[in-house]
């Protein structure tokens, strides 16, 4: 194919011709790239394919069209709410086993309720790979569509009855300080397997584990459940084979869930397949709970939960809607000066062609299995709404470029379905992003993400009333250290120790949060906000949690109309729940909390920061 036609031809499927690099230049992206990413969106390169491709298979957006609006509660009218963000995995309760569960979001619902939050933000709840529970990253899921069954209180099951046995193991994962995924899968699975002949029998009778709600639910969820179901059992089945948990190592007959060997092996594991559709439910069934328990709790906006921008490439998505999907390329971003070679997240996106296509589209089921459960979600990449960063499997990201996605069809289901469930959409726009974007995603009732140390400029860092009305502010998020450790540069240092930056580099980055600590004092300080004496680089504890207090008040007087306190940020948390740029060197998504869900109520720094919060917050 002639450079010219290549080049039609890639700007036809929405693939941009350059692509920043370190210095924030747009360079050319190669002809190379260009073939590798249109064949990742299924497009021959022949020319008859390329008419058909270009009248057929390519979404248009309608020009000129008003851009739709998502769901506001009526509430947020003239008033500012705030609530607390956690990982549901890192609570510690003397009831769980080794990992927070729905029953602890319950009770942590009844505490948030009690100090005048008005919702509990979470990280992504989607189902991971059960057969291999150290895949552990809430943002690599197995399937979007469905939950994580680590999550279920065996323990408040119909039927349960532990033993002396099961104890002991409990209190070993209680004990230890990373959550042990692999020990906790075994035991609750083996309990759930316990369980479930007596419940196939149908002997249960309570009104939360209804048999016929059970029924329901299967005919819902219809052949996107079974199919994750069915994946599990493969799954399981591979892994004692010792083929690894995803279908990419699997035997090729097993690679597609439309074959005869996958038919075979259905019908020889018909109530393997009913177990795992059953734990499904369990799931669904106490999420549901905690949800309706937060509106008990006064909660207004209830859960919150966040969304992941993509899904493991090899997992039970990918495995059970293969046309849906992008091929041999994975979601990443360009080059920039904190990464100068790019970033591959190693994620599977939506074919821009397959995304918003239907009446049940992949992204209206995708937001649909989030929003029916809470008040508020989190769009994680929300410039994903716009276009993604392709990189073609066996290249580096910079190898990749950008390609277009349908933003006016996306933004009109997410105004479709978020008034339909009721739920307010909060987009995570950072980093490199089309400067337009914020506009049009302001435009569209979508809440920005404002962090703290984000919202700096050449002054220094902006005044709370620079902030936005339509916002979420926060100081922190899962991949930064808490205020503490970022005053102390634990994340500069964390960076240097896991060789993600060179040392001249670090040295460069100490120098500049030096100049961002004297900036951030001043900004309090010109809000009228208290700050103790002694606060330098190595300040005393009782210092930094001053420090923290008066960082909360700021936050909590901007005008956006939500504001999030980190419950990391309230236990003295050192440990990072995630250091972006590290796979074996830490154990991301693993670290708890330092203190027991029991233990929080009395904690003096949670009673300062949520006084402070209701204080600038007041309910009205």
């Amino acid at each position: 194919m002639k450079s010219a036609d290549l080049d039609r031809l890639a700007r036809r499927h929405g693939i941009s011709p350059t692509r920043p690099s370190p210095d924030v230049r747009e360079v050319a992206i190669s002809s190379e790239a260009k073939r590798k990413i249109l064949s990742a969106l299924k497009v021959e390169l022949s020319a008859a394919a390329d008419h058909e491709a270009g009248t057929t298979r390519r979404e248009r957006q309608p020009p000129d069209q008003k851009i739709p609006t998502s769901f506001l509660p009526d509430f947020l009218v003239g008033t500012r709410i705030w609530g607390i963000s956690l990982q549901l995995y890192e609570l510690r309760s003397p009831r769980n086993w080794g990992i927070g569960d729905y029953q602890d979001l319950a009770d942590m619902v009844d505490l948030a309720g009690a100090v005048g939050a008005d919702f509990i933000g979470l990280n992504p709840l989607h189902a991971p790979f059960l057969a291999d529970p150290d895949r552990c990253s809430p943002y690599e899921p197995s399937n979007r569509q469905h939950l994580n069954p680590l999550y279920i209180a065996v323990d408040q099951l119909p039927g349960f009855a532990g033993s002396p046995e099961v104890e002991r193991q409990l209190q070993g994962l209680r004990r230890t300080d990373l959550v042990d995924y692999v020990g906790v899968a075994r035991t609750k699975l083996a309990a759930l397997r316990g369980l479930w002949p007596d419940w196939r029998k149908r002997r249960p009778a309570d009104e939360i584990y209804d048999p016929d709600d059970f029924d329901a639910f299967v005919a819902e969820r219809g052949d996107s459940l079974r199919l994750h179901a069915l994946f599990e059992c493969l799954s399981f089945s591979m892994v004692e084979r010792g083929m690894g948990a995803g279908w990419r190592g699997w035997p090729a007959d097993l690679q597609r869930f439309d074959s005869s060997a996958v038919a075979e092996f259905e019908r020889d594991c018909a109530d393997d397949v009913r177990f795992h559709m059953w734990v499904q439910w369990l799931a669904h069934r106490q999420l549901t709970q905690a949800a309706e328990r937060a509106g008990k709790a006064g909660l207004r906006l209830g859960l919150y939960l966040d969304l992941a921008v993509g899904e493991a490439v090899d997992g039970s998505a990918t495995w059970s809607e293969p046309e849906v999907y992008v091929c041999e390329a994975t979601i990443g971003s360009p080059p920039d000066p904190f990464a100068v070679h790019g970033q591959d997240w190693h994620l599977a996106g939506y074919l821009p062609s397959a995304i918003a296509s239907g009446d049940m589209s992949p992204y209206r089921r995708m937001v649909s299995a989030a929003m029916r459960y809470c008040g508020a979600i989190r769009i994680d990449h929300a410039p994903a709404l716009r276009r993604l960063f392709l990189v073609p499997t066996g290249s580096r990201p910079v190898g990749g470029g950008y390609v277009r996605y349908p933003e006016q069809r996306l933004l009109q289901i997410l105004a479709d379905v978020s008034a339909e469930h009721r739920c307010l959409v909060i987009g995570e726009a950072l980093g490199m992003i089309p400067p337009d974007l914020p506009d049009d995603l302001e435009a569209a009732q979508i809440l920005s993400y404002r962090i703290l140390s984000y919202e700096q400029d050449e002054k220094g860092f902006k005044p709370a009333d620079a902030y936005p009305v339509l916002a979420l502010a926060c100081i922190s998020t899962h991949d930064h250290q808490t205020l503490a450790g970022w005053w102390r540069g634990a994340d500069i240092k964390a960076r240097r120790d896991h060789a993600i930056v060179p040392p001249d580099l670090t040295e460069e980055h100490l120098r500049h949060r030096k100049r961002e600590r004297r900036n951030l004092k001043a900004a309090l300080e010109a809000a009228g906000l208290d700050l103790p004496a002694g606060l330098t680089a190595r300040a005393s504890r009782e210092a930094l949690r001053e420090l923290t207090v008066s960082a909360y008040r700021f936050i909590a007087r901007t005008p956006s109309r939500l504001a999030v306190v980190r419950l990391a940020d309230l236990t003295d948390e050192k440990n990072p729940t995630n250091i972006p740029g590290t796979t074996d060197t830490y154990p991301n998504w693993k670290p708890k909390l330092s203190v027991s869900l029991g233990d929080l109520a009395a904690s003096p720094l949670l009673a300062r920061v949520t006084a402070a919060m209701r204080e600038e917050r007041p309910r009205r």
